[in-house]
């Protein structure tokens, strides 16, 4: 992937001041900045723009964190046919997560509530086809309330994973994700060294 684009909002600027353009990282990176909260769905409809190129894409929400086997995910995603496909992740024990229903073939067949005990949980990443933005409206709309549930009959797919998941939307959780993110930065710097010529 070298092609980014992060949909950002409050402390825009901030985010941009860090990553700037994506060059040290051999990534172009745009941002598609909002001006008022559109929720995960208007957020993408509106960065619809920077995405013509793009006949699919990786979607990922930025208040998660997953390790996810892009590769598989991808090539399910085309082998499906789908509009769209979940990366879920079985989670066990877990009371503040609503619950994905997967039918034979990985087909999505409807979503439960919170409240049940073990099941798969939506990872918050995501394949598109283009076709996604003719379920979504503009301005402010949540994709996994207003436009998920639209897509059941229209080819929607999950594809589990056996990664890591981390919903980051508690401060323990937060915690817990900042200690990963720096190990893991520092393993991917070690091996980017190791494999350096010279």
């Amino acid at each position: 992937m070298r092609h980014l684009v992060l949909c950002t909002g409050y402390l825009a600027h901030e985010i941009e001041k860090e990553l700037a353009s994506g060059s040290r990282w051999d990534v172009v990176i745009e941002y598609s900045k909002e001006a008022s909260p559109l929720g995960t769905g208007g957020a993408l409809k509106a960065a619809a723009p920077l995405l013509a190129g793009a006949s699919h894409f990786v979607v990922m929400n930025g208040d998660s964190f997953a390790q996810v086997d892009f590769r598989e995910l991808i090539q399910f995603h085309y082998k499906s046919g789908g509009i769209a496909t979940l990366a879920v992740i079985r989670k066990k024990n877990e009371m503040r997560y609503g619950t994905v229903q997967v039918a034979r073939g990985g087909r999505v067949s409807g979503f439960a509530e919170k409240g049940h005990s073990v099941g798969l949980v939506n990872a918050g990443i995501y394949v598109f086809n283009r076709a996604i933005f003719d379920y979504i409206p503009e301005g402010p709309v949540s994709l996994e309330k207003d436009v998920f549930p639209k897509l059941i009959d229209r080819g929607m797919y999950a594809a589990e994973q056996e990664g890591l998941f981390v919903d980051i939307g508690t401060p323990e959780d937060y915690a817990r994700a900042q200690v990963l993110c720096d190990q893991l930065y520092e393993a991917a710097c070690r091996k980017q060294h190791r494999d350096s010529p010279g």
